[in-house]
């Protein structure tokens, strides 16, 4: 009997057959003496349409919302169907006894290979390969502690959850939403209150109003030392006049020790949040970096949310902390104490991300360049993780001056620790993030005075927030829900760290928000349709609290504290409300400014419907299109203008002359009638008026 063993992508069913010795090619899958191995190629099976519950859902109308199946449906993607059509073969081949689940270790590789199992029908016994590293080893010890896939049913079903609860608010909102304002409006559980982050920040950006303040500073020769704010120019002025040419004195003077510990290890957010704002990489292209170096064994498992290894692993992060010195060219010549057992903690399905034991043999100029530099990023954060605090002196002086008190300050190095590695890097980055140079006081004591001190008045104003990067937004998604979380806080975030990225793109995709360029910094802010959006939706659908704290339950789910129906019965209580009692908001046509001429009503929806370059179609996108180049009006050498389309959205029918007729090579005239089937592709048919037929 056999074992078949089902990877997520081609590449890492290769790292499998490589460990396992198989060579044996066959459509699909490679074949050993004992195991067969194959893949999903990502997704294979997804949720059902509405339409494939009942055929009546094809066209949006609100009395058919809300839309909630039971029981739900999935169905292959057309793309895969020849993938999914092998691995159902293989599951039920008589020969094989068990299968084993060898996708991404985490939520959604687990969601993946249920779908596929589950509509294969397939009934034998599951065993699962968790590993967090695609190295040979990492493999290896994967196959020998495979658990029953029972020990993970709770995350499948967190997964599985999650799914459908994106397909509940999404396929609903979008709907009912768009439908309730004549328009598509595309809205999504994570993407809506993601979206209303940014159309927030922008609101309080235009808001904002600068106010000027003003320091008095004085000059004392050797250092500056600056008086308390004011809003008041005349008092700065008058202080500047009372304090100039005359006496300082020093008051106190307070040295303290500051110790710097060195950063935690990147989990996925945190290393594309220093990617964006160092390399200038988008989340999205980050995380592909790291998924393929993870599928060529150089990185371990990316889609991690923990920033610690466990107590286990300290001493193999000695070994990777020599591989990365070595493979660093700014390393060399630093001294790098190594202390491992700092970077244990916390950790949940994955331990932190780090480079591989690989590096040794993978010279890194040997890497595309995106791949090079997230890989440096790693590996330079492992040697700053595990290094030494960074120790300063800080010190501060309050001094006098004609009644008037002053402050300077200043800071100094006396052991650089981690930051020493860490300026190495920075210093090979092209357009690097430079900090403000740490100036230390001179020695100073209560018996100093400085005389004579120059006085000026220095003025500034308070700045408005700044907008998103992709680096404070994925801060702001991570934390949403909790305003200040603790070091070690549980995290009530939008999203997951592995699906943040898609968030983003798609509300870039959908023309919801947009990356633009301010002072050479790169953006995201809401376009007008964005806003507009956010401006309709109650708050129940964008609040990011609210969608955090399911996120929060999701995590339950996962845990086994909650069950899935406990979680779906919320949601679905939320679309059932927002279906039934959600009334429009008034003047809405200012909001959602159209220049496209509309040319009828849809029969469908009653949005209306517009023209385009290849049709008219409704504007609330619910399947309605009447289109140009339709072959029935191509046979009769007619073309579909706007007026034939107006008569046909308003009467059902257009009276029309010179049709061509293909057999007799004559023109004629006839009624053509509009026939709406449900289907992207309407139907049309003559009819012929007593006494009139087709020449």
């Amino acid at each position: 009997m056999k074992r078949l063993i089902i990877a997520e992508k081609p590449s890492v069913a290769q790292a499998i057959t490589a460990v396992l010795n198989i060579r044996e090619k066959k459509p699909g899958y490679l074949e050993g003496a004992d195991v067969l191995v194959s893949w999903c190629a990502g997704h294979l099976v997804e949720l059902a349409a509405p339409e494939g519950y009942d055929a009546r859902y094809a066209r949006w109308r609100q009395e058919d919302l809300p839309i909630v199946p039971g029981p739900w449906k999935y169905e292959v993607i057309e793309k895969s169907a020849r993938q999914f059509e092998t691995l159902k073969r293989l599951m039920r081949r008589a020969d094989v006894s068990e299968v084993v689940n060898a996708c991404d270790a985490g939520r959604e590789g687990e969601l993946i290979f249920r779908l596929v199992y589950d509509l294969a029908g397939c009934d034998k016994p599951v065993l699962r390969l968790w590993t967090s590293s695609m190295e040979e080893d990492a493999i290896r010890e994967g196959l020998r502690q495979m658990k029953p896939a029972a020990h993970y049913d709770a995350l499948g079903q967190a997964a599985l959850c999650r799914a459908q609860a994106d397909w509940l608010v999404g396929i609903n909102a979008t709907r009912h939403f768009s439908l309730l304002y004549g328009r598509t409006l595309n809205v999504g559980r994570v993407m809506t209150p993601t979206l209303a982050m940014l159309v927030e920040r922008e609101a309080d950006i235009a808001a904002f109003r600068p106010s000027a303040y003003y320091h008095v500073r004085l000059d004392c020769g050797a250092f500056p030392a600056e008086s308390e704010r004011t809003e008041d120019r005349a008092e700065a002025e008058r202080i500047a006049a009372l304090c100039g040419g005359k006496e300082a004195r020093v008051v106190s003077v307070e040295t303290s020790e500051r110790r710097e510990q060195p950063p935690r290890l990147y989990d996925l957010t945190a290393l594309q949040r220093d990617a964006n704002r160092l390399l200038g990489y988008t989340a999205q292209q980050t995380l592909d970096y790291a998924q393929s170096l993870y599928e060529k064994q150089l990185l371990t498992y990316p889609r991690t949310d923990s920033r610690y290894l466990p107590q286990g692993m300290t001493e193999k992060a000695r070994e990777l902390v020599a591989y990365a010195a070595a493979a660093l060219p700014f390393a060399a010549g630093l001294s790098l104490p190594c202390h491992p057992r700092q970077l244990a903690g916390k950790v949940s399905d994955h331990h932190a991300l780090l480079p591989t034991a690989a590096l040794r043999d993978h010279p890194l100029d040997a890497l595309p360049a995106g791949e090079r530099s997230v890989l440096t990023l790693v590996a330079a954060r492992l040697l700053c993780a595990a290094g030494e605090a960074c120790v300063m002196l800080e010190t501060t002086a309050r001094l006098e001056c004609e009644g008037v008190s002053f402050t300077a300050r200043g800071r100094r190095t006396v052991h650089p620790g981690w930051r020493a590695l860490d300026a190495a890097f920075r210093a090979t980055l092209r357009s690097r993030e430079r900090e403000e140079a740490a100036d230390g006081l001179p020695p100073l004591n209560e018996r100093m005075t400085f005389l004579p001190v120059t006085a000026s008045v220095r003025e500034g104003k308070t700045t408005p927030p700044e907008r998103y990067s992709e680096d404070t937004l994925l801060s702001a998604m991570e934390n949403a829900g909790n305003e200040k979380p603790s070091k070690d806080a549980e995290r009530r975030g939008l999203g997951t760290p592995a699906t943040r990225a898609a968030i983003i793109e798609k509300l870039l995709k959908s023309g919801l928000a947009e990356r633009r360029a301010f002072r050479r910094r790169i953006c995201l802010v809401p376009t007008d349709k964005g806003i507009s959006l956010i401006t309709v939706l109650p708050e129940a659908i964008q609040s990011p609290a609210l969608t955090a704290a399911w996120e929060q339950k999701l995590r339950e789910v996962e845990q086994g504290a909650l069950g899935g129906e406990a979680f779906l019965k919320d949601i679905t209580d939320m679309v059932r409300e927002l279906a039934s009692s959600e009334h429009p908001v008034r003047d809405v046509h200012m909001l959602f400014a159209d220049n496209r001429r509309a040319v009828g009503v849809c029969p469908r929806c009653g949005a209306s419907v517009v023209e385009n370059a290849k049709g008219f179609v409704c504007t609330a996108r619910c399947g309605f299109a009447l289109w140009k180049k339709d072959r029935f009006f191509a046979a009769m050498r007619k073309e579909l203008t706007a007026s034939v389309a107006a008569a046909l959205l308003k009467e059902g029918r257009v009276s029309l002359k010179g049709l061509f007729s293909p057999r007799t090579g004559r023109t004629y005239e006839a009624d053509v009638v509009l026939e709406d089937t449900g289907t992207p592709f309407v139907k049309y048919r003559l009819e012929f008026a007593e006494g009139r037929k087709q020449k």
